[in-house]
C-alpha cells in the first residue's frame, strides 16, 4: 500500500510539472506577441491585456503592468468559481504573462501591420492554448470564458473568449481608429483558430462508419491490409427491414483513400459516412495520458 501512494506522488509530481512547463512556455510566447507585434502597431486582441493596451497609450506604465493590476479583482471575485488549483495555476501564468508582455524584447520585428496581426495571432493563439492545456488561463477574460464554459459546455472557450473580446475590439477601436480595430478583429479571428487547434490537439483522423450487407470482406482487409481494428455493430435497415452490419473505424488521413478503395471493391451498395476527429487516443494512434 505505501508503494502504490509513493508511485502515485511521482506520478502527480511530473505532472505538475509538466503542466507548469506548459505554462511557462504558454506565456513567454503570448508574451512575446505583445512585444514584438501588437504593442508596436497599437494592435488590442480583446482581452484584459487588449484593454491595457488602450490605457498605456494615456498612462505611463507598461502594458503588462495595467493588465496584472486590472486582472487581479477578477481573481478575487472568480477564484472561488474555478476552484482554488485553477485559480493558483491561472494567477502564476497571469504574473507571468504580464512579465513577459512588459520585459521581452519587441519591435522591429516586421513594419508591415498585416504581418504582425497574422503571425502575432498566431503565436498569441498557440500561447493561450498551451496554458489551458496546462490546466490555466491567463486570468481576465480567460477566466471569465473559463467559467461560462463549466456552465454552458457546448461552447467552446476559444468561442466564448471571441464574443468576449469582440467588445474590447470595438473599445480600442474607437482610441486608435477604426483601421487599427479591423487588425485587432484579424488576430482576434486567428488567434482563436490556433487556440482551438492547439487546445484539440494536431492528431487529426477520420472515423468511418460503414453499413454494409457484407462486412467480413471488409473487417478482414482492414486487419490484413490497414492493419487496423474496428467495431462491429448490428442494426436493422428501416427500409429494407434486413440486418445489415455496421462498421465504425478510425483511420489516419492517409489510411482513409485505401478504406474507401477497400469498402468500393467489397461492396458498391454500401453506405459510408466520414466525420472528422479532432483527436485520436489510444493503440494505434496518440497514446493517451491523464489531462
Amino acid at each position: 500500500m505505501q508503494t502504490f501512494k509513493t508511485i502515485d506522488f511521482k506520478k502527480e509530481g511530473k505532472q505538475l510539472v509538466r503542466d507548469y512547463l506548459m505554462i511557462l512556455l504558454g506565456t513567454t510566447i503570448a508574451g512575446y506577441s505583445f512585444s514584438a507585434f501588437f504593442i508596436p502597431h497599437d494592435i488590442a486582441p480583446g482581452g484584459v491585456s487588449g484593454i491595457a493596451t488602450v490605457l498605456a497609450s494615456f498612462l505611463p506604465f507598461g502594458v503588462g503592468m495595467i493588465s496584472f493590476v486590472l486582472n487581479l479583482p477578477l481573481f478575487l471575485i472568480g477564484w472561488k468559481t474555478v476552484g482554488w488549483r485553477f485559480a493558483v495555476r491561472s494567477f502564476a501564468a497571469m504574473g507571468l504573462l504580464s512579465l513577459f508582455i512588459d520585459v521581452l524584447p519587441g519591435g522591429g520585428v516586421t513594419g508591415n501591420v498585416l504581418l504582425a496581426a497574422v503571425f502575432g495571432g498566431v503565436l498569441l493563439g498557440m500561447g493561450l492554448g498551451m496554458v489551458v492545456r496546462g490546466g490555466a488561463t491567463t486570468g481576465g477574460t480567460d477566466m471569465a470564458a473559463k467559467m461560462v464554459h463549466n456552465a454552458v459546455g457546448f461552447l467552446s472557450i476559444p468561442v466564448i473568449l471571441f464574443a468576449i473580446d469582440g467588445v474590447v475590439v470595438v473599445i480600442a477601436g474607437l482610441t486608435f481608429g477604426v483601421e487599427a480595430a479591423l487588425w485587432a478583429l484579424i488576430t482576434l479571428y486567428v488567434s482563436t483558430i490556433a487556440m482551438d487547434m492547439v487546445i484539440k490537439g494536431f492528431n487529426t483522423a477520420l472515423q468511418f462508419t460503414i453499413i454494409t450487407t457484407n462486412p467480413e470482406p471488409i473487417i478482414a482487409r482492414i486487419h490484413t491490409q490497414l492493419e487496423r481494428g474496428c467495431t462491429r455493430m448490428m442494426a436493422h435497415g428501416t427500409y429494407s427491414r434486413q440486418e445489415v452490419g455496421t462498421l465504425l473505424c478510425v483511420v489516419s488521413r492517409i489510411e482513409a483513400p485505401r478504406l474507401k478503395k477497400i469498402v468500393a471493391e467489397e461492396d458498391p451498395r454500401a453506405f459510408v459516412t466520414v466525420c472528422g476527429v479532432h483527436e485520436a487516443l489510444g493503440e494505434g494512434f496518440t497514446g493517451i495520458h491523464e489531462p
